[in-house]
């Protein structure tokens, strides 16, 4: 049986000291070891895993019900923050949490509604489902191709499409002074949704539909490059027009959410003498919640995978193999977490280690794994990495703007791991599915 250990060559090769762990590492072993792990949260998984879905939806929906009854008050100000922080939660959870898990396939085998609570069915196939299930700036199908298999099947790789440090290039080499850099990254933080994720994620649906379509990509575009609003309207976006950005992606959370959503309080003013004083309230707060909602998001997602303690790779590898699980864990970070509130206000992606290991198990499953996963990691000597949020906020900003750099995989061993996943039986995935 062959072991993964490295071999006297690569033994031989230089590294630098945060690495020499790598020399180490049994990668069979440790890939057998979260395979195991994976196939008993899998068979635990049942009624627990669905009564939890629906303790989040239900603390979800309160947000947003406290929120939009609220909105209409501006007091002085004409803006309503507490209304404006519940509906920026309600956002933010009902992506992070409820629509993030339910289309990775996280509920498909315990939740008993399989017409919705399902990867192939939630928030898909029509506005009205989009509106019942997961109403944002993304458009739900172009989040499953960009999200849920670009980014988990290339993470940390050229072709993951989330590359932070790949996608801020621009700025991090550009001759400007430092504090024009943190001024544009503070720009994305408030926008980054609608600005970057949204036309992205639908790039990303259109290169699929290319792919199996086999029609041939323009010459000289390179589908790596991020589109975003800026990009559209400067007529470098070859994928689809500005008009279809508005019908198909933008526009029907534009109008819904901040139009025909405080529309009811527009009449109400009216009737009580105030005029338009009560929409005006709502829109201006629900405006606010836009903005609360996208740093929200940017501290809780883009943080994830970026830090100068994370790491890169040249090449792709197979997906369930020793090297996928070992990408996971050194290209992933946790957050505080273990109770539902602290989880919850992460959006649970405080887990994003043990999710991106396994990533169709539900929020509890992660809950429980985390301890486990970090016996694994220590047993085989791989750093896992868990630390507060906003310590990991500073480091993602400083990949953003050039301070420092992510971490290279010494390709000698990417290279010998990537040889010894061919060389072994194929690492059939237990746990998860690839979608």
């Amino acid at each position: 049986m062959c072991q993964a250990t490295a071999s006297t060559s690569t033994k031989d090769a230089e590294l630098k000291v945060h690495d020499r762990w790598i020399a180490e590492l049994d990668l069979n072993a440790f890939a057998a070891d979260i395979k195991d792990l994976g196939r008993i949260l899998e068979k635990q998984q049942g009624p627990d895993d669905v009564r939890h879905l629906n303790k989040m939806i239900l603390w979800s929906n309160s947000l947003l019900l406290v929120g939009i009854s609220t909105m209409w008050y501006g007091g002085s100000w004409g803006i309503n923050p507490p209304a404006a922080l519940c509906i920026s939660l309600y956002t933010f959870s009902r992506w992070t949490m409820i629509a993030h898990h339910t289309c990775h396939g996280g509920y498909d085998r315990c939740h008993p509604q399989k017409g919705r609570f399902n990867r192939f069915k939630f928030g898909l196939g029509s506005l009205f489902c989009r509106m019942r299930d997961w109403l944002d700036w993304m458009v739900p199908e172009a989040w499953n191709v960009e999200h849920n298999n670009r980014h988990h099947y290339c993470l940390s790789e050229l072709d993951d499409p989330d590359l932070v440090e790949n996608n801020l290039a621009e700025i991090r080499e550009a001759e400007a002074p430092l504090f024009v850099k943190y001024l544009i990254v503070l720009g994305a933080m408030l926008s980054w949704k609608w600005f970057y994720y949204a036309p992205n994620t639908y790039k990303e649906l259109k290169l699929a539909q290319c792919r199996r379509q086999g029609t041939p990509i323009p010459q000289g575009v390179d589908p790596r490059d991020a589109v975003t609003i800026r990009s559209i309207f400067a007529g470098t976006n070859p994928f689809y027009s500005v008009s279809e950005l508005f019908t198909k992606v933008l526009g029907p959370y534009l109008i819904i959410h901040f139009f025909l959503l405080p529309l009811p309080y527009l009449f109400v003013g009216r009737h009580l003498g105030v005029g338009s004083l009560y929409f005006c309230n709502a829109l201006r707060t629900l405006v606010l919640g836009e903005v609360l909602t996208n740093m929200h998001g940017f501290l809780a997602v883009v943080t994830n995978h970026a830090g100068d303690d994370m790491y890169r790779f040249r090449s792709s590898c197979r997906p369930f193999s020793g090297s996928f699980y070992l990408r996971q864990v050194i290209a992933s970070v946790d957050f505080a977490m273990g109770t539902d509130a602290v989880d919850f206000l992460h959006g649970w992606l405080n887990y994003q280690i043990e999710h991106h290991l396994w990533p169709n198990l539900s929020m509890l499953s992660y809950q429980k794994s985390a301890p486990l996963v970090r016996e694994i990691c220590h047993k085989h000597g791989i750093p896992y990495i868990k630390e507060n949020v906003f310590l990991r906020l500073k480091k993602t900003v400083d990949i953003m703007v050039g301070n420092s750099s992510m971490r290279q995989f010494p390709e000698v061993y990417e290279r010998k791991f990537l040889e010894l996943d061919a060389q072994g039986k194929p690492l059939k995935a237990q746990a998860v599915g690839k979608h």
